[in-house]
């Protein structure tokens, strides 16, 4: 009798956990449209010139899906998937003519094989981490093949965006 209790307390607390932590993501999700371009943006930056890592996830090294989830995580409370091709696949496509600052840039040989993802942040940049770190540059160099982009959220207008 006292082995079924244990069981069913614990079975409980786990619900209760479970139900607790879906309530915060939940809300962490919609949370996110109160966030403007500018706080996105400023954590980008933040981490210019770190070094890059495979498999980084942050804050002292990133690989480029690493970089974009942290920043997202850290500056809009959202969750978006861990590996690039996992990002490219989750988000509603925009063509380069309608992309916005904040959307995901994807590059690869094909919507089957994403190999990298950064941060459009306008006039045709991006902010990524790539092998020489985390650095700012120009969306079509000659060493990338861009694939497409992807709309994650949408942002504040109340406050002042970069």
């Amino acid at each position: 009798m006292k082995n079924l209790l244990k069981k069913s307390i614990i079975a409980v607390a786990a619900f209760f956990s479970l139900a607790v932590a879906g309530a915060q993501t939940t809300t962490a999700q919609a949370a996110s449209t109160d966030v403007s371009y500018s706080t996105v943006y400023k954590t980008a930056k933040q981490n210019l010139g770190k070094p890059y890592v495979w498999g980084a996830t942050g804050p002292y090294a990133f690989d480029c899906s690493g970089f974009t989830g942290y920043v997202y995580r850290k500056a809009a409370k959202i969750t978006i998937p861990r590996t690039a091709q996992a990002q490219y696949n989750a988000y509603k496509h925009v063509s380069g003519a309608n992309v916005q600052k904040g959307d995901l840039v994807f590059f690869g040989y094909g919507t089957g094989s994403i190999s990298h993802v950064g941060l459009y942040v306008g006039n045709g940049k991006m902010i990524d981490a790539q092998n020489r770190g985390v650095v700012k540059e120009r969306v079509h160099a000659p060493w990338w093949h861009v694939v497409g982009y992807a709309h994650v959220t949408d942002f504040s207008t109340n406050a002042s965006q970069n």
